[in-house]
């Protein structure tokens, strides 16, 4: 009888609740799910949302999701990741189908005007298309330090890593010793209260 495959063990210990067998699930299909986002995220659409981005999210949904996940081969895992994956590129698309309307140029123009913070810069202004929240972008160095500082501790240093410092999210996840799914949520929430602070304070 053959032995089962890695990808089969890591389902096993996942559903026995094994998180970090989950994580590690997860990450060993990230290259192949980010190259597969890269040829369906639309180039335009990248200026504000670029693959590892949305396999991010892919991950996210995937860890609320997991329970609901009945099969039990690499090719079904494969496959339902897939569909997440899919699912999520085109609800970019949708989220982002304005932007084709506006100038990209000033788009870029602040995420090329330097400094470190130009990442997050965009990141913080994912999913603001009105002009009272585009008044909500960073103006200056110190304001986006505050509100930094406002955030707690881990919510700051995840957010830290990866927009200023652009680490990926397994190492983020290694150096604070949090599984990849709650790192991801841990940034999530950390750049929602960003854009809170940023709001109140403005």
């Amino acid at each position: 009888m053959s032995e089962p495959s890695p990808t089969t063990e890591l389902l096993t210990r996942a559903r026995q609740g094994d998180a970090r067998a989950l994580g590690d699930l997860l990450e060993a299909y990230r290259p192949g799910l980010t190259t597969l986002a890269a040829r369906q995220v639309d180039g335009r659409i990248a200026v504000r949302a670029d693959a590892s981005d949305v396999v991010q999210q892919t991950f996210l949904e995937a860890y609320r999701c997991f329970p609901q996940f009945q099969g039990e081969t690499e090719g079904e895992w494969v496959a339902w990741l897939r569909r997440i994956l899919e699912n999520r590129v085109a609800g970019t698309m949708r989220d982002h189908a304005g932007l084709q309307k506006r100038d990209v140029r000033k788009e870029r123009s602040l995420d090329d005007s330097g400094g470190s913070n130009a990442a997050l810069k965009q990141e913080l202004d994912a999913g603001h298309s009105s002009p009272s929240q585009k008044a909500m972008r960073v103006e200056d160095e110190g304001r986006l330090a505050r509100a930094l500082e406002m955030l707690p501790e881990d919510q700051r240093e995840a957010v830290r890593l990866r927009h200023l410092e652009g680490r990926p999210l397994a190492d983020i996840a290694a150096r604070m010793n949090r599984s990849p799914g709650a790192t991801a949520s841990l940034i999530k929430r950390g750049l929602q209260a960003l854009r809170r602070h940023l709001h109140e304070g403005g």
